[in-house]
């Protein structure tokens, strides 16, 4: 599993490369994302972004852990920021969807969607 990141303006869009999101991946996940979204403003400045848009469309397979991971690093992304999904499998969005998660978090088709929402 990677994650790499690109940032866009006040939006940080981050990519998983992972095929499965799931009780094997979520610590590795978790890891990750916390280092990419704390290590890669690279502006000098102590503010980071206030949108984190997470891309993943490799991921066809996630379980309650996977979903708990997303979730987390929501939380840990700290008060006004807010972690938007794009081009989530069907698989994905239904897991989302059956928890009742969309209302939680904006799922957007693609990354480019997101970015002029």
């Amino acid at each position: 599993m990677q994650l790499d990141r690109q940032n866009f303006d006040d939006t940080a869009v981050v990519r998983c490369t992972a095929d499965r999101l799931d009780a094997a991946s979520s610590v590795k996940f978790k890891g990750l994302f916390r280092g990419v979204a704390d290590g890669a403003d690279n502006t000098g400045t102590d503010t980071g972004p206030k949108r984190f848009v997470l891309e993943m469309s490799t991921v066809q397979f996630m379980d309650s852990s996977g979903l708990g991971a997303v979730v987390s690093v929501y939380k840990s992304l700290g008060e006004g920021v807010v972690l938007d999904l794009a081009g989530l499998t069907p698989p994905v969005e239904r897991v989302f969807r059956l928890t009742k998660m969309d209302s939680i978090f904006k799922i957007f088709a693609s990354v480019d969607d997101a970015l002029v929402s």
